[in-house]
């Protein structure tokens, strides 16, 4: 049986102690650099920054009662994912990951549409996900989201 997570800290708490210090980090990370209007909660089971309904009331449009979500940090059972759906909507943004990624980074890239996948704990590039979290502000998020994504 999977367990449910009700706060972002019972979800760290309950990692494996390198998990666990890995995506405080990358936690820290994100939190430092998140523009204002984004809320850190618990979604999908995993840590979530979301754009919260007094911000956005209409919410996700696959299920309103959920707030529109951004990014999520997930401890998966072979790597730390970081899930941003910035990189999914905006290919400029896209761009200048992969760009940074590459100089940054040993190796190479283990990403999906929207996942960044982290195999190595060791070679998580904290301060290039602090400036990825930076670039969107949640308005320009709801832009993009409406324009983009939202049918």
């Amino acid at each position: 049986m999977k367990v449910q997570f009700s706060t972002v800290n019972d979800y760290v708490n309950a990692l494996e102690p390198d998990r666990k210090i890995a995506v405080q980090k990358l936690r820290d990370a994100v939190n430092a650099a998140l523009p204002k209007d984004f809320e850190e909660c618990i979604s999908y089971n995993m840590i979530a920054y979301v754009v919260p309904h007094s911000v956005y009331p209409n919410g996700y449009h696959c299920d309103p009662k959920i707030p529109l979500p951004f990014m999520n940090i997930a401890s998966q059972k072979n790597f730390i994912a970081l899930y941003h759906m910035g990189i999914y909507a905006d290919n400029s943004l896209l761009d200048w990951f992969v760009s940074e990624y590459g100089k940054r980074v040993p190796g190479k890239l283990d990403m999906g549409k929207s996942c960044i996948r982290f195999k190595k704990i060791d070679q998580i590039p904290f301060d290039l996900i602090s400036e990825l979290a930076s670039k969107i502000s949640a308005q320009q998020w709801i832009d993009i989201y409406e324009g983009r994504i939202k049918k």
